[in-house]
C-alpha cells in the first residue's frame, strides 16, 4: 500500500468520484464489496461472479452491476470479476491506496476500543494522534500512543496533515471539539457522540449511533414476537415519555448509554 501523504484538507480537490458522478448510495456500496472481496482474496479465489459477489454483500445482482458500471467495470461473461483488479479498483475509488492520517477525540472506552482496533492501517488509516481535554487521561496512552491534551490539535492538523476526525466525546462537548476540528481543516468527520452536528458545506459527517442501531432491532425483535403497542400495559406511554426525559436530560437513553461510555 502507497504511504505518501495526501495533500492538506484545506488545498485538497474533492474526491474524484463526485466529479465522475457516482451515486452516493453506489459510494455507501462500495465497502460492502471491499470486504466481500478481500474475503475471497485472501482465500486466493481469482474470479467471482456477480451473484457470488452480490450474495456475499448482501445485495442483490443487478444493483452489483450497475454499481459497477459506474467503475467502468463489467466483468467478462462467463467469467466474471478478476477479484484482485475489483480490489485495487474499488481501493482506489474510495481512496484507500493512499494514506489518511486519522485523530480520535474523546479517549474513554469508545476512544480506547477504536485505537487499538487493528483494522485501520490495512485500510489505509493511520491514528496520527489521541487527544483529550480531562487532565486525568492526557498522559496515559492507548494503542502505544500517548493521549495528548486537546490544545495542540490544531499543531498535530498542521504537522500530520490530519484528514480525518473522529469524535468519541460525551454529547455535550461533540459540536465544541467538531467545530475546532473543522478550524483546523478537518474536512471529514466520524462521529459517534450521540448529537447532531452542525458543519459548514465543504465538511462531510458520518454518523454511528450505536442506540439507534438497537431501537431498531428492538423493533423487528417486537415484529418477530407478534406484539405491537396495543398489546403494551396503558402505562407504558407515561413510563416511555420518562425515559426520552431522562434520555434528553442526560445524553443517555433509559439506562445505557447511547453509545459506549465517553
Amino acid at each position: 500500500m502507497a504511504t505518501g501523504r495526501p495533500t492538506h484538507p484545506a488545498d485538497r480537490r474533492r474526491p474524484a468520484n463526485r466529479g465522475r458522478g457516482i451515486p452516493e448510495a453506489t459510494v455507501a456500496r462500495l465497502p460492502l464489496y471491499l470486504r466481500a472481496l478481500t474475503a475471497l482474496s485472501e482465500r486466493s479465489v481469482p474470479t467471482v461472479s456477480s451473484e457470488e459477489l452480490a450474495s456475499a454483500a448482501g445485495v442483490n445482482s443487478a444493483k452489483l452491476r450497475k454499481d459497477f458500471s459506474y467503475l467502468g467495470s463489467y466483468g467478462t461473461r462467463g467469467v466474471g470479476y478478476d477479484v484482485e483488479y475489483l480490489v485495487y479498483q474499488i481501493s482506489r475509488e474510495l481512496g484507500l491506496t493512499q494514506d489518511w492520517p486519522v485523530v480520535i477525540v474523546g479517549i474513554g472506552n469508545l476512544g480506547h476500543a477504536l485505537a487499538n482496533y487493528g483494522g485501520f492501517a490495512s485500510r489505509g488509516f493511520r491514528v496520527a494522534a489521541l487527544l483529550d481535554a480531562d487532565p486525568a487521561v492526557v498522559g496515559s496512552s492507548a494503542a502505544g500512543l500517548p493521549v495528548r491534551h486537546m490544545d495542540e490539535l490544531e499543531q498535530i492538523a498542521e504537522e500530520e496533515q490530519v484528514s480525518i476526525g473522529v469524535i468519541t466525546t460525551p454529547p455535550g462537548a461533540a459540536q465544541q471539539v467538531c467545530d475546532r476540528l473543522v478550524a483546523a481543516g478537518v474536512t471529514s468527520i466520524l462521529n459517534f457522540a450521540p448529537t447532531v452536528l452542525s458543519v459548514p458545506d465543504g465538511v462531510d459527517v458520518r454518523k454511528v449511533d450505536l442506540s439507534i442501531e438497537l431501537q431498531i432491532l428492538a423493533f423487528h425483535e417486537q415484529r418477530k414476537s407478534g406484539e405491537d403497542g396495543a398489546d403494551q400495559p396503558v402505562a407504558a406511554p407515561a413510563k416511555a415519555a420518562a425515559k426520552l426525559r431522562r434520555a434528553a436530560s442526560t445524553g443517555t437513553d433509559g439506562d445505557f448509554p447511547a453509545v459506549m461510555p465517553a
